[in-house]
């Protein structure tokens, strides 16, 4: 029993003692949505994208009403057409329909890639600074909070004033 007890107190004693030596974790956390909408380079993307995606729009919109204006012709003239005449029509319509979708497709995957290629400098450049406060300040862990994977969080550790400094953002 004498020797089950001095185990035990053994036990506790240095399972403390290592618990003391251990260096302690320092966590932060930032809102990466919240820190991207305050730089000034997103919003010049987001304008050069709108303009992008307006072409693609403009060009839709044009091909939209190209497609009704045929289809009112043929629907108008439907009853005094020839058979022939008929499928040349609604193949017509069906192959502008199909430029339609295929261009819609098209200008999605164009500026999303377009999107990409303009965020990439700046979430390097965030994540740099983030890195680089977290270094400077001794965290050992960043949460991002705009994930919606963060439960709780002490505000004393969120640095996004301290990104934001370091990107020079007011």
């Amino acid at each position: 029993m004498k020797k089950v007890f001095i185990v035990i107190a053994c036990s506790l004693f240095m399972s403390h003692f290592a618990m003391a030596q251990a260096p302690a974790l320092k966590l932060g956390y930032v809102n990466s949505s919240e820190l991207l909408a305050a730089m000034p380079e997103i919003r010049k993307a987001d304008t050069a994208l709108s303009k992008y995606a307006k072409s693609y729009q403009e060009e839709l919109e044009s091909m939209g009403k190209e497609y009704q204006s045929k289809l009112q012709q043929y629907q108008g003239g439907e009853k005094t057409m020839s058979d022939a005449v008929k499928e040349v029509k609604q193949k017509e319509l069906l192959d502008l329909q199909n430029r339609i979708e295929g261009l819609q497709q098209s200008a999605q995957e164009k500026i999303q890639a377009k999107k990409e290629e303009m965020y990439k400098p700046i979430t390097e450049r965030v994540t740099k600074a983030i890195n680089s406060v977290a270094k400077e300040n001794g965290f050992s862990y960043i949460f991002d909070a705009s994930g919606g994977s963060l439960i709780y969080a002490n505000e004393g550790d969120n640095i996004i004033a301290l990104v934001k400094s370091k990107l020079g953002i007011k």
